[in-house]
């Protein structure tokens, strides 16, 4: 996995990125002893630092001939409809388990405090398509890991994942099989708002 953090890969000093981190509220000890949640809502409310999220994303894939975004539940629907629409690509939630209708492909995968399952809609993705997978935050890389494996046994190209918020070093990276990540900021440690 090649991992690169926004700052070090052409937006270095980009006041935008500080907005951005400036924005994400912490929560020690959520939604368990030891876990410091790192809360997007906060993000969310401030309309300046969604919009520098979504931007930069756009900026990175609009020329990368993408045609499938595809977010991971929940909080990559956030995020994953307003890049796909500003890039001309379609939007394929990847969704909790029994919350589609219709027939759906799934898998597992193991989280950094639990076991958890992906599925999505049979037929959402054509073989050969160039995706993108979109999601709030990479810490273990398992969830991202289901995700590029769900993709890529209905034949889609994942050619990158994107996180709003990343470790520097993602403790499962051997699990993206080689695909880069591309991260906006790091955790924050402490409560800014």
């Amino acid at each position: 996995m090649v991992e690169m953090f926004a700052a070090e890969n052409g937006l270095k000093g980009d006041p935008r990125l500080q907005a951005i981190s400036n924005a994400i509220r912490v929560v020690p000890h959520f939604p368990k002893q030891g876990i410091m949640f790192q809360d997007i809502t906060t993000l969310l409310l401030d309309h300046k630092a969604f919009k520098h999220t979504v931007d930069i994303f756009v900026e990175r894939y609009k020329d990368m001939d993408i045609s499938l975004v595809a977010g991971v539940e929940a909080r990559g629907f956030m995020f994953g409809p307003s890049i796909a629409l500003a890039i001309g690509a379609k939007f394929v939630p990847l969704r909790k388990p029994k919350k589609l209708p219709g027939e759906v492909i799934a898998e597992a995968y193991e989280l950094e405090y639990g076991r958890d399952c992906l599925e999505m809609h049979v037929g959402a993705v054509e073989a050969g398509e160039r995706a993108i997978v979109i999601d709030d935050l990479v810490a273990t890389g398992g969830t991202l890991s289901a995700a590029i494996r769900l993709l890529e046994r209905v034949g889609a190209q994942v050619v990158e994942c994107g996180c709003v918020i990343g470790l520097r070093e993602v403790k499962g990276q051997l699990r993206l099989n080689g695909k880069p990540l591309y991260i906006l900021v790091e955790p924050r440690e402490i409560d800014g708002c």
